[in-house]
């Protein structure tokens, strides 16, 4: 997952009190546990069943007749996610009788699908992780509307909020297929059961919980520094958690600036952590060498001699202790990122599929990741959520996937994006640029909270064009 950017013009969605609350009726922190024939769909126009461990389901969705047609769809997905959703595009395929071919893309993707255009080659379909991104892509001109079967689809299936940030100038342009709780921390079982640490609720707890188990002799916390993203999802949950949603929503259409007290107040609480010597695996320097991937998997190997007791990120970090011998519910268990001010932050992120060449293809497949039925399958697969209502929890795995989809969808509109998903992707969205690069050189140095605003409202400045 990445963070997204942009939109001067898209109004912030929702308040997390309620969201939160669920979460916390959800009983997140609890214990969790790892849960665990169609008809042949080719030559399309079908509304066959999907497979389902060897049951028959109806479809909820009518696709046409597409034998002989092809597409090609970019992602920037990797590894166990990228196969999930090639299981999703397979569906589509026999249920059609299209060819789709799934394009491994690079960050920033907006860069990556300009080079294929100025090629004369785009894919036919984008998956695009920030609203500022369909933002970009329309005011290139290259994203498409959605038709009217896709945008039936989406507004049969998913919340107005869920609508409103996949829409340009009014118009829809974005089907937010993939979503994302970016307020969990997932911690080593043994790890704390060996330092008699407790699941904290508050930022203080957590500090205590950390010098617990660093007293243990086991490193707090697992940090992905080497991805820029995963350090903007650190502030954006201490800052909505400490500054407010107000403040959250004015600073990420930069209404205020970067220098604004309240974000020292954010960066200074990180520094409790980023700065504690010995509190981050590696240290700063070898946290900044340490990819997503590795910063979850670290945690989870070594037995109750891990590299780090905990790692911060969403409900995806599932996929990768799945690449580990752990098991969720028993070796791998979470909590909620705890409250740092009256109110626990609920951060969401998400990845829109958009039409960039338009055709009768093309829009099928909009209107297929529109429905239950394509979300349905990739929930059943684990390291997924989706935004879309109609989707039956039962379909998630486990207990804690099925929580999350559970607080996601009866929060409806009260939720909030992720900040950098909102920014420019200059500045939110870019690797070695911007706020990724300014907060990495913020983990390196924590003393310098000043400097490190300095240099996001320089770089924000640029980026919003004030």
């Amino acid at each position: 997952m990445r963070t997204s950017r942009t939109m001067g013009t898209r109004r912030m969605l929702g308040r997390t009190s309620r969201i939160a609350a669920t979460l916390a009726a959800g009983a997140l922190a609890l214990s969790l546990t790892a849960c665990g024939g169609d008809d042949d769909g080719g030559g399309g126009g079908d509304k066959g069943g999907q497979q389902d461990g060897g049951k028959d389901t109806a479809a909820s969705v009518t696709l046409p007749k597409l034998d002989g047609e092809s597409l090609e769809v970019a992602a920037v997905w990797t590894g166990a996610e990228q196969e999930n959703f090639k299981k999703v595009l397979a569906e589509f395929e026999k249920r059609t009788g299209a060819k789709v071919t799934f394009v491994p893309a690079q960050d920033p993707i907006i860069n990556f699908l300009g080079s294929k255009i100025a090629g004369g080659a785009p894919p036919d379909v984008a998956m695009l992780p920030q609203p500022g991104a369909i933002k970009q892509a329309v005011d290139k001109g290259w994203a498409k509307p959605l038709g009217a079967e896709a945008t039936k689809e989406l507004g049969e299936n998913y919340s107005p909020g869920w609508q409103e940030i996949g829409k340009v100038g009014g118009k829809q342009y974005g089907v937010y297929y993939k979503a994302a709780n970016k307020s969990l921390i997932w911690y080593n079982a043994q790890v704390f059961e060996n330092a008699g640490a407790a699941e904290p609720k508050t930022w203080d707890e957590l500090l205590t919980a950390a010098q617990t188990i660093y007293d243990s002799g086991v490193t707090p916390f697992s940090v992905g520094g080497a991805d820029g993203w995963t350090l903007t999802d650190w502030f954006e949950n201490v800052y909505l958690s400490q500054a407010g949603p107000e403040k959250y929503d004015q600073l990420a259409k930069h209404e205020i600036k970067w220098t604004d007290p309240s974000v020292k107040e954010a960066l200074t609480t990180l520094a409790e952590i980023w700065g504690k010597k010995d509190y981050v695996a590696g240290g700063a320097s070898g946290a900044l060498q340490t990819e997503f991937p590795a910063s979850v998997t670290q945690t989870f190997t070594g037995g109750d001699q891990p590299k780090a007791g905990m790692v911060y990120e969403g409900d995806f970090v599932q996929v990768n202790i799945g690449e580990t011998d752990a098991e969720i519910g028993t070796d791998a268990k979470v909590f909620p990122f705890p409250s740092v001010g009256d109110t626990a932050p609920v951060v969401s992120g998400g990845d829109a599929a958009v039409v960039l060449e338009d055709s009768k293809a093309a829009q099928a497949l909009a209107t297929w990741l529109a429905s239950p039925d394509a979300a349905t399958i990739q929930a059943k697969l684990g390291g997924y959520l989706s935004p879309n209502k109609n989707v039956d929890v039962s379909a998630y795995p486990n207990d804690v996937q099925k929580k999350i989809a559970e607080a996601l969808v009866a929060a409806g509109d009260d939720f909030r994006f992720d900040m950098s998903d909102q920014a420019p992707q200059a500045f939110g969205g870019t690797p070695g640029k911007g706020e990724w690069k300014a907060l990495q050189d913020f983990l390196k140095n924590p003393k310098d909270v000043a400097g490190a605003q300095a240099k996001l409202e320089a770089d924000a400045a640029a980026a919003y064009g004030s």
